[in-house]
């Protein structure tokens, strides 16, 4: 949820840690902070984005050739310049930054300041800084000191300590820790963008694993201080392509590369696609998870495979596998649907999942992720870095990667033909002329409904978080046939409803809901090939063979959530309150 990093080496460490923050701002933007190492530790930082508070603090003028910075997503304490990262221990001589939560810092906390340790902070993570001090006074020796700290603290972590004495000790355990190794120095990073401009030889960290840095180089070891030896990897170079280039944003930018995207998708994993057919095929219990739109791609993999397949699926929310661990089968298959590889909920429905014996198939753009690592089978989305914090292109991947299952699972009952939907949705993208009249005109609505029946109910669920996410208007997808039982009671004059209504079997049903709701005065949009007198605006799509719809219709709402989001002066690439990677339960 925050991103850390670190920088041991012959370059002046602040300017890098700097660099590598704005990379990875996408993990958390309410504050950043960066601590060096010259003479002494020395730490500075402050609420805002890392461009703000450096240009404030001139965080990349601290001295030193090795130090740690940090991109805070809130959890334990206000947005605050004292909760801040990094935080020193009581002495000053150990600083500290961290990812996750520590469970059983209140009694961690409460042993050391009997022992006469001073907190400054509201945070979980300061019990850290603290704890190592205490370890560190009493062995003198930063292994030591380290192994006592990971079996005192109990939670998902990462963290990454500085020592006056010039050593540099990271830690990991269930959140995402990278160790970048370059020619002139070492980095350890939360993400592959944290260092990926300087080298692409990483080495992933296990769980219960930590590392030191010193003059001697690199040791790497387990909680109980065995040492431990990792494989370098070579980290694709298309991670270190994150320009916004002429786009105004990211998530723009990122909308814009869905008709490359699309056809790139499972592209780098034919045989994996190829053999999670045959797993599905022979399964005799399949479920799929995910979280946020990664759940709403699930939902679409269940209307196509169920229909075109006669396979039946059971689509799970992540964060609710964990009140119902018993509802898996034992020997089934858990289809695990997540961007980043490193969602905390997801990763947790896969860990109870294979406690199950499931086999678990993801679908994921970062190769290299936890998620990867847990996976029998690993589908890459191939989508390149996204760093809106709202998820566009990786969403048309997903569902791309869930079609060509499809056409494999049904014999070729549907024929993906992947330029033709390519030139569709950039057909959609080649004039945003109507969809900035809709947005001028939706920036002071409080309500927006979103209407879709079978398959096009997923899409109405995904266009209401995007407008939720970007816009902060409240936004909710409701399943067509439900408008009676309930939403039409919400339908006044002050309510705009967008209608995803293809041209195919449901358009007819569709129409009749959209005529039912206009009748009680709300402003209805029209999202179909089809034009209508019932829409008071049409947003036109091309038309497509019925079964992938899905994959244009969703793209106009996306640019719509956008140009709201810039109607109402709010920043589309970094919506309050959320963060890219959700790595805290």
């Amino acid at each position: 949820m925050c991103s850390i990093i670190g920088y041991y080496g012959d370059g002046t460490a602040a300017p890098i840690l700097v660099r590598g923050l704005k990379r990875m701002e996408y993990r958390g933007y309410d504050s950043v902070g960066v601590a060096t190492k010259d003479q002494q530790i020395l730490v500075k930082k402050g609420v805002g984005k890392v461009a703000e508070v450096n240009d404030s603090l001139h965080l990349d003028a601290l001295p030193g050739h090795m130090g740690i910075g940090h991109t805070r997503w809130a959890t334990h304490g206000n947005v605050t310049d004292v909760n801040a990262h990094p935080h020193p221990s009581s002495s000053g001589k150990i600083a500290i930054v961290h990812n996750g939560i520590i469970e059983n810092y209140e009694e961690l906390k409460a042993d050391l300041e009997k022992r006469g340790y001073k907190f400054k902070s509201q945070t979980d993570s300061e019990v850290i800084a603290n704890a190592l001090q205490f370890n560190y006074d009493e062995t003198l020796d930063v292994k030591k000191a380290m192994i006592r700290t990971t079996s005192q603290i109990r939670g998902h972590y990462a963290f990454v300590a500085m020592f006056e004495n010039g050593t540099l000790a990271a830690a990991k355990y269930h959140e995402p820790l990278i160790i970048g190794i370059g020619k002139h120095g070492y980095f350890l990073s939360s993400d592959v963008l944290g260092f990926i401009e300087k080298t692409d030889d990483a080495i992933y960290l296990d769980n219960g694993e930590f590392v030191i840095l010193d003059r001697i180089g690199i040791q790497i070891y387990n909680f109980d201080g065995n040492p431990v030896k990792h494989q370098i990897t070579k980290v694709s170079k298309e991670f270190a392509d994150v320009y916004k280039g002429d786009y105004a944003h990211y998530t723009l930018k990122e909308i814009s590369e869905q008709p490359d995207t699309i056809i790139q998708a499972g592209e780098n994993s034919r045989d994996a696609i190829n053999s999670a057919t045959e797993f599905i095929r022979h399964a005799r219990n399949i479920y799929i998870t995910g979280s946020g739109t990664s759940y709403n791609a699930a939902l679409v993999a269940k209307y196509l495979w169920q229909k075109h397949a006669k396979i039946k699926i059971e689509p799970i929310i992540s964060s609710e596998l964990f009140f119902s661990p018993d509802s898996i089968e034992p020997n089934s298959i858990l289809i695990a649907i997540s961007q980043s590889g490193e969602s905390a909920d997801v990763l947790e429905a896969v860990n109870i999942a294979k406690k199950h014996n499931a086999k678990i198939v993801s679908i994921v753009n970062m190769l290299t992720s936890s998620l990867a690592q847990e996976s029998a089978l690993v589908l890459g989305m191939n989508c390149g870095p996204e760093i809106g914090v709202a998820a566009t292109k990786s969403f048309t991947s997903q569902l791309s990667i869930i079609y060509k299952i499809t056409e494999k699972l049904c014999d070729g009952c549907i024929k993906i033909d992947s330029k033709k939907i390519s030139d569709s949705v950039a057909r959609v993208l080649s004039d945003h002329s109507k969809i900035k009249q809709v947005a001028r005109e939706l920036r002071e609505v409080k309500d927006i409904y979103i209407l879709g029946r079978a398959v096009h109910y997923p899409i109405a669920a995904e266009s209401a978080l995007k407008l939720k996410e970007l816009t902060y208007i409240h936004a909710e997808g409701i399943p067509g046939g439900e408008l009676k039982h309930g939403p039409l009671a919400l339908m006044d004059s002050t309510v705009y409803v967008i209608i995803i209504n293809p041209n195919d079997h449901t358009y007819a049903d569709t129409l009749t809901s959209a005529r039912e709701i206009k009748a009680r005065g709300a402003k209805i949009i029209g999202v179909s090939d089809k034009p209508s007198d019932v829409y008071d605006h049409w947003i036109e799509i091309p038309a497509m063979d019925d079964a992938f719809y899905p994959l244009i219709e969703i793209v106009p709402i996306q640019l719509l959530s956008y140009y709201c989001a810039i109607e109402k002066n709010t920043d589309p690439d970094y919506p309050r309150n959320l963060a890219k990677s959700v790595t805290v339960k």
